[in-house]
């Protein structure tokens, strides 16, 4: 190494000195400094005009940085080139070749910028070399080294991460904890402080916020001829011109005059037709463009724009994938017919109809054995054309029925489409269709002759059979039956047809025979008797009035196939089912047999006199009647039944006499003695009515019986007698409330409060869960002035009688006629809450609402109780004080239909009809309610019930209930 550095030390010191830094020797000495001149003799450089050496940049001693040029590193050469060495060996003897080598090289990255003191460089120094076991091994134990190593610093590293964060978070916080602190001083806030914290403005201004939109309003006529009036006084026209048009240098546009002369008026029909000769001038200029040719035609330019409007609402996209999957079909099976139809209609719906008619013309001749083709060319082609169509149609197939049927529509004329019809029965004689449409057109005589060569040529068609035998007489007819039953053996109508044919004669002995018959031979040639179809085919005879052929079907099938303990409970579903399809005699003559095969059941001859009694007469009703008690005399609802029936016809010893066997029968009968009570009290037997009543009360003693005795000594005004007989009462019966109720009302009638409120709580003690007692008791308190003790009697009963809407909306009443609304209302959403499908409370719900809530609470109200009839009667109500007169008649018949035994509805019903009805409907309305004979409802008993109006008539009370209503709602 000294002799190395011996050796370069004298090349050192011309560097030096060249640079002019260099020192003299090794001493010490103050430097010398050079001489600028050239003439002091000083030896040239050595390395001056020499070639600089490899890689050699000037300055990079000092820092600067070089670069390097095309002049520096030769010419560009190509792959191809041979290298500068001649001796290079193989691989490396093209530019390319030493190109591929240096790249394979500098996979491995070993400059100086990609090297650390720790981990070295950056990749492996030996990645090209074998990767062995050892070295597996040598990585497996340095990656469990890096492993524990971080382990070891991996909390100083978290600690030391989470430190770094907080202390980012504290230089630049989020916008949410900024606020944090704020957001948590809200829950300070008063609500009158949050209610005056301003609304933030709107940053627009008024332009902005409220832009207008630019306005095109048509000018008025009268606005023309205003100004036309006064326009000579504020123009520059030349009045000598006036306004019968503007002189202009081409001929035609001279426009027809605005204004009449001589008048200041307006023309409208001139304006008009200065339009259409504007318009003409103009297509004819467009049509004179072209010399010698006609570019548009002005009379059918307007038509042609029309006719292009598309009848089409779909995509146009879908037509045309449509049409291109349509023409593929086509081309690639041109003997099938419905692509054919199915383009034709494609075309018929996009409005292309002659497109259509050519396609469906080239499908005829691909397909000319198919008849939907010829039909739908038929179609869409018009009248000749059609009939042309049709023709060639038949031409290729004779015998299509269709085909004549399409031609024979096509003929205006009756006497073209009888010769079509019959050329067409010549081909295909064996058609039925054809046959009827043809008789259908002929008179009685022709059409009989037809009939009778149609059935030779069809001897299976009923239909052929059944028709020529209505056209014939009796004893024809009699003839062609018993020829259908030998070609066509297995068909009932033709029995069912004979048996009607027999009834239509007066031989009605002869129609059990024949259906009987009809059974047997049926089921001798293997038909299966099928019950519903027979009882179709009898409600049909009902409809069409063979009574006795309807009576006989329904007698010889109604007990094919049932079970016999199925047989009371199908026939019973099966009479309903005839009442329903108004096949009334169907229903007689199977509540008949039931009656014929269960004689002793009530339920079957209650079931028979109520059909009677909706649907028969009297006579009918008391004849089934009669029947029943004989049969059933233990069943007092028969005999009642029949007495009431007596009376209604005002035929009162009738009456008695039904009842006089009635207790016979059943002896100590309570109904039966009220019954009789009734009957002598409603004719005014009073002293009879006493006599009976007091025989029940020592033979038959019940609570009713003595009721009724309180009531009649009450009505007739006798109270000292009557409050005798209640006291009586009370000491056998004092747990029924309805004696209590009426010693209360006794009192309260004679004014003695006192007495009526004992009365009241006296039976509440008695019979605690009778909640018109607590009615009764709290209206008494209210009516003398105690509204707080009536409040209070009311919160008592509702927690004795939990979930009683009844109490509830009698405490909604209480304070709403107090005037306390706010706590009414507040009384009704705890009803509400406890009562929730009580369609009372939702019915008065409705009404305590403000007007324009009410729909809304009508609406809640039908969810809870679809089909409840206060609900019902409330929505009519709601109608009627909208004035929705047709949609309140609706919702007023939907409710006496759902429950006709609410007297309220029937009240408010009449009390509509009344108002906005006619007297027709007053008096159905009226009717029906006589015939129902309601019971029920708060208005209703109220006046029914009470002891002024004990002998009035439903009508009566009908009446009066409406007087008493007022459109308070």
């Amino acid at each position: 190494m000294a002799s190395t550095a011996a050796k370069q030390a004298p090349k050192i010191v011309p560097k030096t000195s060249a640079g002019g830094t260099g020192a003299a020797g090794g001493s010490g000495g103050p430097p010398i400094m050079p001489l600028a001149s050239p003439l002091m003799g000083k030896k040239k450089k050595p390395f001056l005009g020499m070639p600089a050496p490899l890689g050699y940049v000037p300055g990079l001693g000092r820092g600067a940085t070089g670069f390097t040029t095309r002049s520096d590193i030769g010419p560009a050469r190509d792959a191809n080139d041979p290298v500068d060495d001649r001796h290079a060996p193989p691989g490396k003897r093209t530019v390319g070749d030493q190109m591929k080598k240096s790249q394979d090289d500098d996979d491995e990255d070993l400059n100086d910028t990609n090297y650390d003191e720790f981990n070295g460089y950056a990749g492996s120094l030996f990645s090209s070399g074998p990767y062995e076991k050892d070295d597996e091994e040598a990585d497996a134990i340095y990656a469990a080294l890096d492993k524990r190593m971080d382990e070891r610093r991996k909390e100083r590293r978290e600690l030391r991460e989470k430190e770094e964060i907080e202390k980012y978070r504290m230089e630049r916080p989020k916008i949410q904890q900024q606020f944090s602190d704020l957001k948590r001083k809200l829950a300070e806030v008063s609500e009158e402080e949050w209610l005056s914290i301003p609304e933030v403005g709107d940053a627009r201004n008024k332009r902005q916020r409220n832009p207008r939109y630019e306005k095109l309003t048509p000018v008025p006529d009268s606005f023309f001829s205003k100004h036309l009036q006064s326009g000579e006084n504020h123009t520059s026209v030349d009045p000598l011109q006036g306004l019968g048009g503007l002189n202009t240098p081409y001929p035609g546009s001279m426009t027809p005059g605005l204004m009449t002369p001589g008048t200041g008026e307006l023309d409208m029909r001139k304006i008009g037709q200065a339009r259409n000769t504007l318009m003409d001038m103009r297509l004819s200029q467009v049509s004179d463009s072209v010399s010698g040719q006609t570019v548009v035609d002005p009379k059918g330019y307007l038509t042609d724009l029309n006719s292009m409007i598309p009848t089409y609402g779909g995509d146009i996209s879908d037509i045309k994938k449509a049409r291109l999957l349509l023409k593929s079909v086509r081309e690639t099976n041109p003997h099938h017919p419905p692509a054919w139809i199915a383009s034709a209609r494609l075309e018929e719906v996009t409005g292309k109809l002659q497109v259509a008619r050519n396609l469906i013309m080239k499908g005829t001749e691909m397909c000319p054995k198919s008849e939907d083709v010829w039909l739908e060319a038929a179609r869409l082609q018009p009248g000749d054309t059609a009939k042309a169509v049709v023709a060639q149609a038949v031409r290729h197939l004779p015998q299509s029925v269709r085909i004549y049927i399409r031609a024979a529509e096509l003929e205006t004329d009756v006497r073209a489409k009888k010769r079509v019809l019959r050329k067409a029965l010549e081909n295909v004689s064996k058609s039925v269709r054809l046959w009827k449409t043809a008789v259908e057109l002929e008179e009685p005589e022709d059409a009989r002759i037809m009939l009778s060569r149609a059935v030779e040529c069809c001897p299976t068609s009923v239909e052929l059979w059944l028709a020529l035998a209505r056209l014939e007489t009796y004893e024809n007819a009699r003839r062609v039956l018993n020829k259908a039953r030998e070609n066509i053996p297995t068909d009932r109508h033709i029995w069912i047809t004979a048996a009607k044919l027999e009834e239509a004669n007066g031989n009605t002995q002869m129609v059990d025979k024949i259906i009987d018959r009809a059974i047997t031979s049926l089921r001798a040639n293997g038909v299966e008797i099928n019950r519903e179809q027979w009882i179709q085919d009898a409600e049909e005879c009902d409809k069409a009035g063979s009574v006795a052929t309807c009576q006989a079907v329904i007698r010889a099938v109604i007990g094919i196939g049932i079970e016999e303990e199925d047989r009371k409970h199908t026939w019973m579903e099966d009479a309903e089912s005839c009442v329903a399809h108004g096949a009334l005699e169907c229903a007689r003559a199977i509540y008949a047999h039931a009656l014929q095969v269960f004689p002793s059941k009530k339920s079957v001859w209650l079931r028979a006199a109520y059909f009677e009694k909706n649907h028969g007469t009297r006579e009918s009703l008391e004849a089934l009647l009669q029947r029943a008690v004989a049969h059933c005399p233990k069943a007092e609802v028969l005999w009642l039944m029949g007495a009431k029936s007596k009376w209604l016809a005002e035929d009162v010893p009738a009456a008695r006499s039904i009842l006089a066997l009635a207790f016979q029968a059943n002896p100590n009968s309570e109904e039966i003695w009220l019954a009789a009570v009734k009957l002598e009290s409603e004719n005014n037997e009073y002293e009879r009515a006493r006599r009976l009543l007091a025989k029940a009360r020592s033979s038959a003693p019940t609570a009713r019986v003595f009721m009724k005795s309180v009531k009649l000594e009450w009505v007739l005004g006798n109270i000292e007698a009557a409050q005798e007989l209640c006291t009586e009462a009370l000491k056998h019966y004092e747990d029924f409330p309805k004696l209590w109720m009426m010693r209360g009302q006794i009192e309260e009638q004679c004014e003695n409060m006192d007495k009526a409120r004992e009365a009241y709580n006296q039976g509440l003690k008695k019979c605690p869960h009778s909640v018109p007692l607590w009615l009764l008791l709290s209206r008494l308190e209210e009516r003398v002035g105690q509204l707080t003790r009536a409040r209070a009697i009311l919160e008592k009963a509702r927690l004795k009688n939990p979930q009683t809407p009844e109490l509830w909306l009698e405490s909604v009443r209480l304070e709403y006629r107090a005037g306390l609304k706010n706590i009414a209302n507040t009384l009704m959403a705890k009803a509400l809450q406890e009562c929730p499908n009580s369609g009372i409370l939702w019915a008065e719900a409705v009404f305590l609402e403000a007007r324009p809530q009410r729909k809304t609470k009508s609406v809640d109200a039908l969810k809870k109780c679809e089909h409840d009839p206060h609900v019902l009667l409330a929505v009519a109500k709601l109608f009627w004080s909208e004035r929705k007169i047709t949609k309140a008649r609706e919702w007023f018949l939907r409710t006496v239909k759902i429950e006709p035994d609410l007297g309220d509805a029937w009240g408010f019903f009449y009390k509509f009809e009344l108002q906005h009805g006619t007297e027709e409907q007053q008096e159905e309305v009226r009717k029906r309610c006589e015939n129902a004979e309601p019971r029920h409802g708060e208005l209703w008993c109220a006046e029914s019930k009470h002891v002024l109006n004990w002998q009035k008539k439903t009508g009566e009370i009908l009446a009066q209930v409406a007087s008493k209503i007022k459109n308070t709602f």
